[in-house]
């Protein structure tokens, strides 16, 4: 599990996803519960948010930051192109650990689906050449391949709603269940 990756520490909830005022508590409550750890809410939730100084200085204090589901637009609307993007992406250069869930994990890739129109839009481009799909039916992969055949995608990741896909430093991954990878559009798809 990730969080037994993590440093001590508070881990850093970044609600944008979800725009709800619940799902920070319900987390919190859960993670002090079941693991005695600390929720710090790190509240971004439009762009303005995402440009907050105050904001980037907790995304990389935090021992860990745990970007929570929702809606894959509303995330990347409030934190692509902004100082929290870039403090996230030198937490993970730096060896810090980002949990993506759900629609989040689906912003890690070059590209996501907006869930408005179905349109591919720009996305985090932690896998600079890849996509990612959550929730993943191995026999329901239409939504995965019309990612993969957005420009600039060479693989695709379809991770089941009861697994993870754990990406460290130097390339290393770690599973948790089973995941799925395809290659191109037309590529087969592979157990990982």
């Amino acid at each position: 599990m990730w969080l037994e990756k993590a440093p001590p520490g508070p881990v850093g909830f970044i609600p944008a996803a979800s725009g709800s005022n619940d799902y920070p508590r319900h987390f919190a409550e859960y993670m002090k519960a079941e693991w005695d750890r600390e929720v710090e809410t790190i509240p971004i939730y439009r762009a303005r948010d995402g440009r907050r100084g105050r904001n980037s200085e907790r995304i990389l204090e935090v021992a860990a930051v745990y970007l929570g589901g929702g809606v894959t637009d509303h995330l990347l609307e409030a934190i692509l192109d902004t100082p929290a993007a870039e403090a996230l992406a030198r937490k993970m250069a730096e060896g810090g650990i980002v949990v993506a869930m759900a629609a989040a994990a689906q912003c890690a890739g070059r590209l996501a689906r907006s869930i408005f129109k179905g349109d591919l839009i720009p996305a985090f481009g932690w896998l600079p050449d890849g996509v990612v799909e959550p929730n993943f039916d191995p026999a329901h992969d239409r939504r995965l391949r019309k990612m993969l055949a957005g420009a600039g995608v060479r693989f695709g990741l379809g991770i089941p709603a009861s697994s993870a896909v754990l990406l460290g430093p130097q390339g290393v991954v770690e599973l948790v269940g089973d995941a799925f990878r395809i290659e191109g559009a037309e590529g087969d798809i592979e157990v990982m």
